[in-house]
């Protein structure tokens, strides 16, 4: 990345010789530059990635609040908007489980993002998120304000040891759901895990094989349970990325408004974007290098 700055920088001064030679490379030298700035805040944002799971692949839970058909189409919305972020870092995705609603959108869902600091990068979105829109299913066009919750977790190895004890699980099978193809759907081969004494639900389905998603749901009960262990922990210092609020009106971390404006508001750092489709399709560089710098100060400032 070093290599890169360096040589994005001696593109840059080229540009303004050649400008001041009378050669027309306005737009060349302008895009250089947005190409330059954009580089600078990765690598400021990489300086940002420290805590000790950062670096780890991230399992993300999408519900809807209350609201029905409202807040399930956007827990689907939500799960484009991260599926594109996805993309756009070059981050394969993996849908463990998805549970799709009668009308729109989704009762559930839960996947994992594969790729270097996807969970550092992620612990921005933990929270609630709301939206404020025309309803597409209000027959009158009124305005409805939905919610949906957003829960990050780090994807652990087997070199982490978590206990799961036999006596407090119960492992329930189930013919899958949704989008999953004939062959899926013939078998109850998902499963379910309850975990008693945290309250912990997880379920996997998008394997032909029982055994393969008890196995998916078990690495991923593994996860929560460390990342719940590691909650406690940090609910003493008050750390942001707390999660345990409800899926309501003054809970939320950032809104999305498509009426009567347009406009992206983050409510922790305060950092605004008008441009709500790019957010929606996955731009949120903005939002994440934000959190990033107010966690980092808010961790000085503990000290």
């Amino acid at each position: 990345m070093d290599t890169e700055l360096g040589r994005r920088a001696d593109d840059i001064a080229a540009y303004f010789d050649l400008a001041r030679e009378g050669e027309a490379v306005i737009d060349d030298l302008k895009k250089e530059i947005d190409g330059l700035r954009e580089l600078a805040e990765k690598l400021e944002t990489e300086t940002l990635l420290s805590g000790e799971n950062d670096a780890r692949n991230a399992i993300v839970t999408i519900h809807p609040g209350a609201g029905g058909t409202e807040s399930q189409d956007w827990a689907a919305m939500l799960l484009r908007m991260y599926t594109r972020w996805a993309e756009r870092q070059g981050f394969p995705v993996d849908i463990i489980e998805r549970q799709d609603a009668e009308e729109a959108g989704i009762k559930s869902a839960t996947f994992t993002v594969i790729g270097d600091y996807a969970y550092g990068l992620l612990t921005s979105e933990i929270g609630v998120h709301r939206l404020v829109r025309i309803s597409p299913f209000d027959q009158q066009s009124r305005r409805h304000t939905s919610f949906a919750s957003v829960f990050v977790s780090p994807e652990i190895d087997d070199s982490i040891e978590v206990e799961i004890k036999p006596e407090d699980i119960r492992v329930d099978t189930y013919r899958s759901g949704g989008k999953g193809g004939q062959h899926v759907n013939t078998t109850d081969s998902a499963v379910r895990i309850t975990h008693f004494p945290t309250g912990i639900v997880v379920a996997c389905q998008n394997e032909r094989s029982q055994h393969k998603n008890r196995e998916k749901a078990t690495k991923i009960l593994r996860s929560k349970l460390y990342e719940y262990e590691l909650e406690r922990k940090r609910e003493a210092t008050q750390k942001l990325e707390d999660s345990k609020l409800d899926i309501d009106f003054g809970n939320q971390i950032r809104s999305y408004v498509l009426h009567p404006y347009r406009l992206v508001k983050d409510h922790r750092t305060k950092v605004e974007v008008g441009d709500v489709d790019r957010v929606l399709d996955g731009d949120l560089s903005p939002f994440i290098r934000a959190y990033l710098l107010e966690r980092r100060s808010q961790s000085n400032g503990n000290r």
